[in-house]
């Protein structure tokens, strides 16, 4: 649908993006997820060993020197995932996340952080990743990001959480809360394999690897058709208008 089919709504675009990306799901559900769709994920011990070996560096705790950070996949009924581009960094395209507050309880540290970031509060928790994993920043940001904290980190630690989107899209405001300064300007719903193709690279290694925590929860509905006759895939891209 091009640009001109775009319906303006309560001083928002609403503009329809083809996206032609049929997704195999297999290869990201390496990891299963256990008991129902709300337990968190548990591994066996050589499981976890066993991932330890693939990408990225993952660990039960995380690492000295890396700032502590949840990492927040929202998905809506569709299997689709929550990702957002940046406004500093052209181009940029991410699921939402942030820093932990020292012993602030994880789950709550990533429902604070999807609040803030996009304003979405109708959100049911379906899964814990069992590790945290590891980031390095950029070394051309790295002095640069940590002038700005205070900080002298190499990069993040992140544990990751699955969401289920349960409310309408009106919801979804990239202002947030109010309570932080907005970091992203564009919104999407997509699908895994063009979330990885949008990923700046440091967090790629990182996305691959919640992409198979995951992976059997977004396969679950995978075979719906079977991506016969699904050569086109639509996502919703949120973008704020000019006044009108």
């Amino acid at each position: 649908m091009e640009l001109s089919d775009s319906i303006v709504r309560n001083s928002y675009i609403y503009r329809y993006v083809s996206l032609n990306c049929c997704v195999n799901l297999n290869k990201f559900a390496s990891v299963p997820l256990s008991g129902s769709s709300c337990a968190a994920v548990s591994l066996t011990r050589s499981k976890r060993r066993s991932r330890r070996r693939e990408l990225p560096p993952s660990m039960e705790t995380p690492p000295d020197g890396y700032r502590r950070n949840v990492g927040i996949c929202l998905v809506n009924p569709s299997k689709k995932i929550f990702t957002a581009s940046r406004i500093n960094i052209p181009y940029t395209w991410q699921m939402p996340q942030g820093g932990a507050g020292e012993g602030e309880e994880l789950r709550n540290a990533a429902m604070r952080e999807l609040r803030e970031e996009t304003g979405v509060t109708s959100a049911e928790f379906v899964a814990e990743a069992p590790y945290w994993l590891t980031y390095d920043f950029p070394s051309q940001a790295r002095e640069r990001i940590n002038r700005r904290w205070g900080t002298n980190y190499k990069g993040q630690a992140q544990k990751w959480f699955l969401f289920k989107f349960t409310g309408k899209e009106e919801e979804i405001n990239l202002l947030g809360d109010g309570s932080e300064t907005p970091e992203f300007k564009d919104w999407a719903w997509l699908l895994p394999e063009r979330v990885l193709e949008l990923a700046v690279g440091s967090k790629k290694p990182v996305y691959e690897q919640v992409m198979k925590v995951f992976g059997s929860y977004l396969q679950a509905d995978a075979d719906e058709g079977n991506c016969a006759g699904q050569n086109e895939t639509e996502a919703r891209v949120h973008v704020e208008s000019a006044p009108v």
